[in-house]
């Protein structure tokens, strides 16, 4: 278990790490900040991308091991399975949290840097700690929403 966790928590501290890297090349000078500000057609499609996917992928990472296949997957598998639906969530999480961070520099466009903060305040919700990765896996905690779900579906 410790292996899985110690891999998440490189993960979740890597791409924190990839958006400072990001914001420190830019505000230091070394690559031009606001380069693509005059392009206000490609800085609305960015924009209304990056919205609808942040606040997609947002919901979807919270929500990730509620959902009955992924349950079952690590009911059925346990830690192999909470390596992968882990990442993925990680994943869904900090790559619209890198790209917000570049797109700010690049249409220094304060929406970019709002999209960026809410990713910011969500990351300790999936913050993972040994005890959240021990929890996951655990037969209780995976057949609990299950039981719940078979009686409303009785309804």
């Amino acid at each position: 278990m410790k292996q899985i966790q110690t891999f998440l928590m490189s993960v979740f501290w890597g791409f924190l790490t990839l958006a400072v890297v990001e914001l420190l090349v830019f505000e230091t000078g070394l690559l031009e900040s606001g380069i693509a500000v005059g392009n206000s057609q490609a800085e609305f499609a960015t924009e209304v991308v990056m919205e609808l996917m942040t606040l997609g992928n947002i919901w979807l990472s919270l929500r990730l091991f509620k959902i009955g296949k992924v349950k079952r997957d690590i009911a059925n598998r346990g830690i192999e399975a909470l390596r992968k639906w882990g990442f993925i969530r990680l994943y869904l999480l900090n790559l619209p949290l890198v790209a917000n961070v570049l797109f700010y520099e690049l249409f220094l466009k304060p929406t970019f840097g709002y999209l960026a903060i809410i990713i910011l305040i969500c990351l300790p919700f999936v913050y993972p700690s040994l005890a959240r990765c021990e929890s996951e896996v655990t037969p209780d905690n995976v057949y609990e929403n299950e039981e719940i779900n078979n009686h409303h579906s009785q309804l």
